[in-house]
């Protein structure tokens, strides 16, 4: 008879260490080789994510290792979750079972898919998390007689111990979910390995690139809320988009404007790549615009310079940003953009490290500045 003590002990010593598709892979595997009639096991949660509505990891025996499955939102309302196992357990929270070697045409298509595969019994269990969210784990089987009364005992218990490791999966998800959706990939992971004290700051180089649009104001004043808001949103994606495609990353939405960093280990081909890929993702941004018919334009500055990279605020709400000049800086050269009817303007140290791909648009002395600063603009705009 199988015994699901030893895995129970493995989960809790060893499985929770691993990640989630991890444990998944490893305890279906020593199931299976301890005699256990498994095929195929399957662990899934929601989350709270802003581009996925669950997860799930699969594990199928003589199989290549399979991939993680994240569903994005509107999963109630698809065809494959519409009276599927997966609904009835999630809306009963209660076990579902169902021999696969008589089904009816009336059964869900994915117990008949599980069924053609060779799969003989069908049996899940839901997991509520202590922060109320909710799992469900799906065992499958292809012994002759699917899962015995035993088999169901030991899966029970089995799911006992394994819905406090998925609801520590869940909150690990959800905290990073949060940290890259509002803080960025890189600043997101700082925060999650510790750096969360005010003042814990660093010094680095970087581009710069500030972008806002134009008119603003006034397209407030001349359209609903809802749809400024709208188009706040496809400007934002259009400009993330060539951000992230070009090794840079969002710090902040400000108001109608956006700030993006592009670090430089502060060599000179750091200093050089750093500088081409925001200039890159400035091209990329106002490329992508057309394709997007984004109803507004924009202005794009960029400058190269140190900052002050780290948390600062209150005792009570501190926020992961940069500081310094060289950030104001862009902010200004953007500034410049409609008074001299460039989509793409950069300072004379940008320019500088271009390697001569640029022409002189202006010479202005930009506000917190004393000497004039040289103002230019890709040659191919």
């Amino acid at each position: 008879m199988f015994d699901p003590k030893p895995h129970i002990d493995w989960i809790l010593a060893d499985g929770r260490m691993l990640d989630l598709q991890g444990l998944t892979d490893a305890l279906g595997a020593r199931m299976r080789a301890d005699g256990f009639p498994i095929m195929r096991l399957r662990l899934g949660l929601r989350t709270t994510h802003p581009l996925m509505a669950a997860l799930s990891v699969f594990w199928e025996a003589d199989s290549a290792p399979l991939q993680e499955l994240a569903t994005p939102h509107g999963l109630e309302t698809s065809a494959e979750y519409i009276g599927s196992p997966m609904e009835r357990i999630a809306t009963s929270r209660r076990p579902f079972r169902q021999r696969l070697t008589d089904l009816g045409p009336e059964q869900h298509v994915t117990l008949h898919n599980l069924a053609a595969r060779g799969a003989t019994d069908y049996y899940g269990l839901p997991m509520t998390f202590s922060t109320g969210g909710k799992g469900i784990v799906i065992y499958a089987s292809d012994g002759t007689d699917g899962f015995s009364d035993a088999d169901l005992a030991a899966l029970q218990s089995i799911t006992a111990v394994l819905t406090p490791v998925m609801d520590t999966y869940g909150q690990q998800l959800l905290a990073r979910a949060i940290a890259t959706s509002y803080l960025g990939s890189r600043t997101g992971q700082r925060v999650l390995d510790g750096q969360i004290t005010r003042g814990d700051i660093q010094s680095i180089e970087a581009a710069i690139l500030f972008s806002d649009i134009r008119g603003w104001t006034a397209l407030n004043t001349s359209r609903p809320a809802s749809e400024t808001l709208d188009i706040a949103n496809r400007y934002f994606e259009v400009i993330s988009d060539a951000v992230d495609n070009n090794d840079g990353e969002i710090l902040k939405f400000m108001g109608d404007g956006v700030l993006a960093l592009f670090p430089s280990d502060g060599t000179e081909a750091g200093r050089q790549h750093a500088c081409r890929q925001a200039i890159a993702a400035a091209h990329a941004a106002h490329g992508i615009a057309a394709l997007a018919d984004l109803p507004v334009s924009f202005g794009i500055g960029i400058h190269y310079g140190s900052v002050l990279y780290g948390n600062v605020g209150a005792r009570e709400r501190i926020d992961f940003t940069i500081l310094g000049q060289a950030v104001n800086t862009a902010a200004r050269v953007e500034a410049c953009c409609g008074r001299v009817s460039e989509k793409i303007l950069v300072s004379q140290v940008v320019a500088d490290q271009t390697g001569g791909h640029m022409r002189h648009v202006a010479t202005e002395v930009l506000k917190g500045l004393d000497a004039p600063m040289g103002l230019f603009a890709p040659a191919n705009s």
